[in-house]
């Protein structure tokens, strides 16, 4: 089983008792619980190396910095993970974070660079309909709702408000999200279920590659 009950009992104790002392006591805990994490994350990189090229992916530290955070509390009370897709061609990456109640994967665009975000509006207000399809298509609602992530409230420096891409165009960030229930996460299919929404993806982040990588009359910039 990727993931266990008592992982999950594990990560409830820390959120009631998040500190040092407690976190000594029960470190060994912790190792056990980290490994089924790290070994969720090496069966869902062969999975998802199927149907992506990946650069690799990474389990965060559970260890918290605290250093600019007014929250003081030194451990995160959930498990996370990341993967990077390889080739200047394959933009964007995948996120997942587990806990009790609260795991989810999202993937997109979560801080694009200055210039890559104009890039991004440029295209996007020249020829929306593209993007606008991926969006609508009924797997991408099924699993993702709609585009998240931060916005300005208006129009940017340069853009209409008149616009008729103006909503998507308002995006600093492109992100999508998708949810699990506790039963989904514990269940010895929970590597196929994660990789089966992150596989559902692929059109948005193949999409937004290719606008990243052409210029505005669609020839290739890398």
């Amino acid at each position: 089983m990727p993931i266990s009950n008592a992982n999950f009992r594990f990560l409830n104790e820390l959120s009631l008792h998040n500190n040092r002392e407690w976190f000594a006591e029960h470190k060994h805990e912790y190792e056990v619980f980290h490994e089924e994490v790290k070994n969720l994350a090496k069966d869902l990189e062969v999975l998802m190396n199927e149907h992506d090229l990946l650069a690799g992916g990474r389990v965060y530290r559970i260890y918290r910095d605290v250093r600019f955070s007014k929250d003081k509390t030194p451990f995160k009370d959930y498990w996370a993970g990341s993967f990077r897709r390889a080739t200047a061609l394959l933009r964007g990456g995948y996120y997942y974070e587990i806990a009790p109640g609260r795991s989810f994967v999202a993937g997109g665009f979560f801080g694009p660079n200055p210039s890559d975000l104009l890039h991004i509006r440029k295209q996007i207000s020249q020829e929306p309909e593209p993007l606008w399809e991926v969006l609508n298509q009924k797997e991408f609602k099924q699993y993702f709702g709609e585009l998240k992530g931060d916005a300005v409230k208006t129009s940017p420096k340069g853009f209409s408000i008149d616009d008729p891409a103006i909503m998507l165009i308002r995006q600093k960030q492109f992100v999508i999200e998708h949810y699990f229930t506790d039963e989904e996460v514990l269940s010895p299919d929970f590597p196929e279920t994660i990789n089966s929404a992150f596989r559902a993806m692929r059109p948005f982040l193949d999409y937004m590659s290719e606008i990243l990588t052409t210029d505005l009359n669609g020839e290739s910039m890398v």
